[in-house]
């Protein structure tokens, strides 16, 4: 008769091929279908791969399921279903996705099986998706509404950093926004509070540089613009003195402006690597783990005796971790032609850098807990081996208990590789200028094999500020 232990070891094969088959898949390789129509520009097509994809479905990814399905809403051009979604995820974040079970889930499983929590970032970019949804649907009030509750984020975000240094507390591109919507609502007082906090994020940055993105040249001349049509001279002269500039005021254009926004490229997509770390205790007995190269040091916080634990057992513990994988834009340049004038465009965000940078500010924190989890089964896997070996005698169902649970640790370890993946790699923005009445633009695209392509629109200037997005996302 097999006893438990040659069970388990038997079947570890097949699990194992089973895990490599299914378990390795990443969440992006599990919705690729969905992923590759949106980069095609076949919306209609995404959608239904969108709504038949099991995984996105189950209620553990229902915030990644609104926020596609708000997107690929927008990208359709349906504004008032894109904002039932978003609104729907805003009410989920609002409410608040963890909970003692969750914690649990990671605990005991992987992270991959929590509730998706988003990243910070996108967050940010749900308001940005409801404001302009709100522009074109000519609901101004509620856009005014969306341009607040990016004030409410960034002081969430602050008030979970404690404002610490070197950290994305706030987001400068959506500061930026909300002063372009409070100006297109004619509140230039709002809309100078917010141009400045922007700028003032970029002053506080290394060579007035957030996250990749340079101080634009645009947003500068939009504090001190702002800063005179309120009458702060003497605050428009010393921004002209910080940004180094020299400022002419323009007549505004009789048809008003246009606020073009370019999406380029595809968000960085997340895969799994796996890292090694050993458990080592200090001369006051405390407990780290380290990486091979000793780059990495970690406290293992860890409640029980720590003398009893075997440091022999943790030689060689594997971590699931994810990593962005950046992704190569089609396009790699735009110039946009008004009136036989050409606007070059300037970068506003880079989600790119903001994934990459994000992900490693919070690597050491999560980390942690990480290993602490693997830790906790693996000192659960010794205990029940240990028992099994009492008084010279070798208990066949706790030792094949013990096979259990590292079989169990081995196959239920995973990263979790969810993100917003249509999202574009970065967004950039132009400025411009229009006449009375009927005005062509012309957007003209660098690929990648160096040829021009080219978009006209038509936009029919009525003296206000309007808002046109456009998405690359190849």
């Amino acid at each position: 008769m097999i006893n438990l232990r040659t069970y388990i070891l038997q079947a570890s094969s097949v699990i194992g091929l089973m895990f490599l088959l299914s378990g390795c898949a990443s969440y992006n390789d599990r919705i690729l279908p969905y992923y590759k129509n949106v980069s095609a520009g076949n919306y209609k097509a995404a959608e239904t791969e969108l709504d038949k994809n099991s995984l996105i479905q189950k209620p553990r990814n229902k915030l990644l399921y609104l926020m596609e399905k708000g997107r690929i809403a927008h990208l359709n051009g349906d504004y008032q279903n894109s904002n039932k979604y978003f609104n729907d995820a805003d009410q989920m974040l609002d409410q608040g996705l963890t909970s003692a079970t969750d914690e649990a889930v990671g605990v005991l499983v992987n992270p991959m099986e929590q509730r998706y929590k988003g990243e910070d970032f996108e967050k940010f970019m749900i308001h940005y998706y409801k404001a302009l949804n709100y522009q074109y649907l000519h609901n101004t009030e509620d856009a005014i509404v969306e341009a607040r509750r990016i004030t409410l984020q960034a002081q969430e975000q602050g008030d979970k950093f404690n404002n610490k240094e070197k950290r994305y507390s706030n987001d400068a591109f959506s500061l930026m926004l909300q002063g372009m919507l409070y100006e297109s609502n004619n509140d230039v007082n709002n809309a100078f509070i917010s141009y400045r906090n922007a700028a003032e994020i970029y002053l506080a940055a290394p060579d007035k540089t957030y996250y990749g993105t340079t101080m634009p040249l645009g947003l500068q001349e939009d504090v001190i613009r702002t800063a005179l049509l309120n009458g702060f001279t003497t605050e428009a002269d010393q921004f002209e003195k910080t940004f180094g500039i020299s400022y002419e005021p323009q007549k505004p254009a009789e048809g008003g402006e246009l606020i073009f926004f370019w999406e380029n490229g595809r968000a960085p997509v997340k895969t799994q690597v796996d890292l090694f770390f050993s458990l080592i205790r200090n001369n006051n007995g405390d407990l780290f783990f380290t990486d091979a190269a000793g780059g990495l040091v970690i406290p293992f916080n860890y409640g029980g005796d720590r003398n009893r634990v075997n440091l022999k057992s943790f030689e060689s513990l594997r971590v699931a971790w994810p990593k962005y994988i950046a992704q190569t834009p089609f396009y790699s340049s735009a110039v946009i032609t008004s009136n036989q004038d050409k606007i070059p465009f300037e970068k506003a965000e880079d989600i790119n850098e903001l994934a990459f940078k994000t992900l490693q500010q919070r690597t050491l924190n999560e980390m942690g807990k990480v290993l602490s989890r693997l830790a906790v089964k693996k000192i659960a896997e010794y205990s029940v081996r240990a028992s099994a070996k009492s008084d010279g005698k070798t208990n066949s169902l706790l030792e094949g208990l013990g096979y259990g649970i590292q079989l169990y640790s081995l196959l239920s370890e995973k990263a979790d590789t969810r993100n917003w993946q249509t999202l574009p790699a970065n967004i950039s923005y132009a400025r411009i200028p229009l006449q009375k009445g009927e005005n062509q633009i012309t957007l003209t695209l660098k690929n990648s094999r160096g040829a021009d392509e080219t978009k006209t629109i038509t936009v029919n200037g009525t003296g206000r500020l309007q808002f046109y997005n456009y998405s690359t996302l190849r």
